[in-house]
């Protein structure tokens, strides 16, 4: 009988500042059998998430060396012995950066998925997974975004980003302003996808930019930058204000930005709310997120905004291109290019 051959992204050194692509390494490997309760799946879409750099370093919670890097896949069931997955079925898993994985359903966040006719399979990925429930439950849960209220949201040409916007203009927010890295992504967010107002942060002091962009201030600030983003949002945000804070790009790569924003105790004054995102603490509203979007998804209101790499090949230069920004929403690798 000839075994199968797979292929893992192996992270084999740790990182100083910004990754190489000699980090890591792709290894051929034998495809699993399953065995009883597990369901053998061939990935057909991968994540590349910007949390995978700070799990780079290792320590707590750290990717090992040498191994399989964990990530959020998507893939069809070619062979099951889990009793609640069958042949052909689609399957959410955390098992990527690799071409086959064993799964067991519920173990892990790994979900048969409702396969919504109309909905690409990249939706699933990033409208419809980690980015756009991230999203979902920073607008619904930690800020509580109100109809007629203004946003801010940061590196809003990203995954989580885009799906702010979208999730924001649904929610009947007023006003919608997001930062950029380039005047392209600019363009593309008051041009297609429909911000009111845009900037990019490479062209002055980001407070600056945000105070002109919204003179009469904002209520919500969805943040994923931190830094300096940070600092300009709570200087423009009005009394009451509420900040969602979900990743910290600018202290990426060891480039660590101050400890706390100079002007912190604004939050004191202005009564407003700073309140963390992670996306793991909000899985029980993944229905509630698809009964709200699916129907904007076929009716093409909203998109899946992705940037696909093509073959499992390029992966590695997919997440680097992640982190210098080449991305317009969510990076996603199709495995067989």
């Amino acid at each position: 009988m000839t075994t199968q051959t797979g292929y893992a992204v192996h992270q084999i050194a740790r990182p100083s500042g910004f990754p190489l692509a000699t980090d890591f390494a792709r290894v051929r490997t034998p495809v699993p059998s399953p065995a009883p309760g597990t369901a053998l799946v061939h990935n057909l879409l991968l994540s590349v998430d910007p949390y995978h750099r700070g799990l780079m370093d290792g320590g707590d919670g750290g990717f090992e060396l040498n191994s399989p890097l964990e990530g959020r896949a998507v893939g069809r069931v070619t062979a099951s012995r889990d009793p609640g997955l069958a042949e052909g079925d689609l399957v959410f898993h955390r098992q990527g950066w690799r071409t086959h994985a064993l799964v067991t359903l519920g173990a892990d966040g790994s979900r048969k998925l409702r396969g919504h006719e109309g909905v690409p399979l990249e939706a699933y990925l990033s409208i419809l997974g980690g980015t756009g429930l991230t999203a979902y439950a920073a607008l619904t849960r930690t800020a509580a975004l109100r109809e007629g209220e203004d946003l801010f949201v940061s590196a809003a040409a990203g995954g989580v980003g885009t799906a702010t916007g979208h999730i924001a203009r649904l929610l009947g927010a007023r006003r919608i302003i997001g930062s950029a890295g380039s005047a392209a992504k600019v363009a593309h967010l008051t041009g297609e996808l429909g911000f009111d107002a845009a900037f990019d942060y490479h062209d002055g002091p980001v407070g600056e930019q945000l105070a002109e962009a919204a003179p009469d201030g904002i209520d919500v600030y969805v943040d994923n930058v931190g830094g300096d983003h940070l600092a300009g949002a709570i200087d423009v945000l009005r009394e009451f204000g509420r900040i969602a804070w979900v990743g910290g790009i600018s202290m990426y790569n060891g480039d660590r930005s101050p400890a706390a924003p100079r002007n912190l105790f604004e939050v004191v004054h202005k009564s407003l709310r700073l309140e963390g995102v992670l996306v793991r603490h909000h899985t029980n509203l993944q229905d509630e997120l698809e009964e709200f979007l699916v129907p904007h998804l076929r009716s093409g209101r909203i998109g899946t905004d992705t940037t696909v790499v093509q073959g499992f090949e390029h992966t590695v230069d997919a997440f680097l291109g992640l982190l210098r920004g080449d991305n317009l929403g969510k990076m996603l690798v199709r495995v067989d290019g």
